[in-house]
């Protein structure tokens, strides 16, 4: 249920209202816009009288609100939420570009791309240190060394950085971490997803293969449920008949993630295509759909990459796919006007 407040309410009924919600043992989310103040409530409202609210002189109107999501849902949070990585806005106007290899494979190697996507126009910088791979004989990525080594890359370049991680034991070593990556394997790792809304730091949430946008929502409402309200969602490609492609990228996702949600949304053709000549148009189509950001993989030796070398770009090419973006972006969609 979503409470809209007339302009100016009353300090003192507006704390009665507030006491009298909070006394059925409901949830408060107050978003504040530039020329509306929103109260979401979140839990059992059945037993809510709404004639009796929408009767009190500081109300507008009252709404019944059907999404299993509440945090995340845009009718709670009319305003779009811009995520601050050190600095670094994305959302709400704010368009950034991730870029960095799939996995660090040495100091050299993270340091290097590092510098050269900063030059081309990235703002954060990412890397895999703990690589979830469908063979148990495939590289695993460097773990906890590889962290230590995105770390001096961050200290070269002075990108924030994003890496992914697996598993709640290995938390502890993502405390200089700028943005936490939540893969697509993770996405409904609800533990996991709990425990990251303890935290106050950007969350990345990739949505799963097969998952429906509702579900990709609800993975997010469990980090937003703890308090964490530092979340970026990455549209990633989902799996269907098609094996053309590594996935299917899901374009049509982003202008209705707009329209459901207030989060930034960004995409990553890297993934979606696993084809290194297709990130370009698929970016370019990206940012056109509104997209708030990209994430694409930069190796500066893809053909000899120890992961995804396939779907990665050459510095370079990366270069030329971060200036056709940036040429397009005054004529994205920037949703229903």
């Amino acid at each position: 249920m979503v409470i809209i407040l007339k302009s100016n309410p009353n300090q003192k009924q507006l704390d009665n209202l507030l006491s009298w919600l909070k006394s059925m043992n409901l949830g408060i989310h107050m978003s504040e816009g530039a020329n509306t103040t929103l109260i979401g409530l979140i839990g059992d409202t059945s037993g809510v009288d709404m004639e009796l609210i929408n009767a009190l002189d500081i109300v507008e109107t009252v709404k019944r609100i059907q999404e299993p999501y509440k945090n995340a849902n845009r009718k709670f949070h009319p305003d779009p939420t811009v995520v601050d990585v050190a600095g670094v806005k994305i959302g709400g106007g704010n368009f950034q570009m991730i870029a960095g290899p799939c996995s660090v494979e040495s100091k050299e190697q993270i340091c290097q791309v590092a510098l050269s996507v900063k030059e081309s126009g990235a703002a954060l910088y990412r890397g895999g240190a703990f690589k979830p791979r469908t063979s148990p004989y495939a590289f695993q990525g460097m773990r906890e060394e590889g962290i230590h080594l995105l770390l001096e890359a961050k200290k070269v370049s002075g990108l924030p950085i994003v890496t992914e991680v697996m598993d709640i034991s290995h938390l502890p070593l993502f405390e200089d971490v700028d943005v936490i990556q939540v893969g697509a394997r993770n996405m409904q790792n609800f533990e996991l997803l709990k425990e990251l809304g303890t935290l106050r730091k950007p969350i990345l949430l990739k949505r799963g293969l097969s998952s429906t946008l509702q579900e990709f929502l609800m993975s997010a409402e469990y980090i937003m449920a703890g308090g964490n309200e530092n979340v970026i969602l990455c549209e990633r490609g989902i799996r269907t008949f098609e094996t053309a492609t590594r996935n299917t990228l899901d374009l049509a996702s982003i202008p209705l993630l707009k329209s459901m949600t207030h989060l930034p949304i960004i995409v990553d053709p890297s993934h979606a295509t696993g084809i290194a000549k297709l990130v370009k148009p698929m970016a370019l189509a990206a940012a056109a759909c509104g997209a708030d950001g990209l994430m694409i993989e930069v190796h500066n030796d893809p053909e000899h990459a120890l992961c995804d070398g396939a779907q990665s770009l050459t510095p370079e090419a990366f270069k030329d796919v971060a200036d056709a973006v940036r040429a397009i972006l005054p004529y994205s969609f920037k949703g229903e006007q």
